[in-house]
């Protein structure tokens, strides 16, 4: 009896099991549009192509640099293997040197000369010919700079002397020849290089200057 006489506007204040209703849902709701937004076909594929340029710029840079290493290597391994006789070429064209001095400490030639000093011209002669044709399959080279003009990577002056022969600033003498090897400065040429003289600044201005 009790039960069906309760207050029927009692039982209306009770709520319903499974009904919210402090708008719980709705933000979820609101907050599953956002993230369907965020995670959309055309955002995720300009992320994607962003991704792609980035790792294909990282791989040609790496690319590029690893080339790089393998020229500086294999030039490495060219220079060792075209100069790895530098040192031994040096006391070799030391030799050739010697063998020139032999030659021109000898008397010069001249008709009816003693047949032994001919004879030992000859030696050398033959000798340093022979023996350059060696060197220079081996790729050493001597260059006569007599005559040319002044070069401070190729010459090493031992003395600046006056001449009416040589133009200033060009190798009147040279003492020992260049010697390279495979176009690398293997040896320095020691050389006199000519200077001005006053005949010759005279023919170069057309002035006296004696006066």
């Amino acid at each position: 009896m009790t039960d069906q006489n309760q207050n029927p506007e009692t039982a209306h204040d009770v709520p319903e099991q499974g009904v919210e209703t402090n708008g719980t849902h709705e933000d979820t709701t609101i907050a599953g549009e956002h993230e369907v937004e965020d995670t959309s076909p055309e955002a995720r594929i300009a992320a994607l192509e962003a991704e792609v340029a980035e790792l294909k710029d990282r791989w040609v840079r790496s690319e590029a640099e690893a080339q790089n290493i393998r020229n500086r290597a294999k030039r490495d391994v060219d220079d060792a293997r075209q100069y790895a006789i530098q040192k031994f070429a040096k006391d070799v064209v030391e030799a050739a040197d010697n063998i020139q001095r032999g030659i021109a400490s000898l008397p010069a030639k001249a008709e009816g000369e003693d047949s032994l000093v001919a004879k030992l011209r000859e030696g050398f002669e033959s000798t340093e010919r022979s023996f350059l044709g060696i060197l220079e399959r081996n790729g050493i080279t001597r260059e006569d700079p007599t005559g040319k003009p002044f070069d401070a990577n190729l010459h090493q002056a031992m003395a600046e002397q006056p001449s009416d022969e040589h133009e200033p600033g060009h190798v009147m003498q040279a003492w020992t020849p260049a010697w390279l090897l495979k176009g690398r400065l293997l040896k320095a040429a020691m050389v006199i290089v000519a200077k001005g003289t006053p005949n010759a600044e005279k023919a170069t201005t057309g002035l006296d200057t004696s006066a």
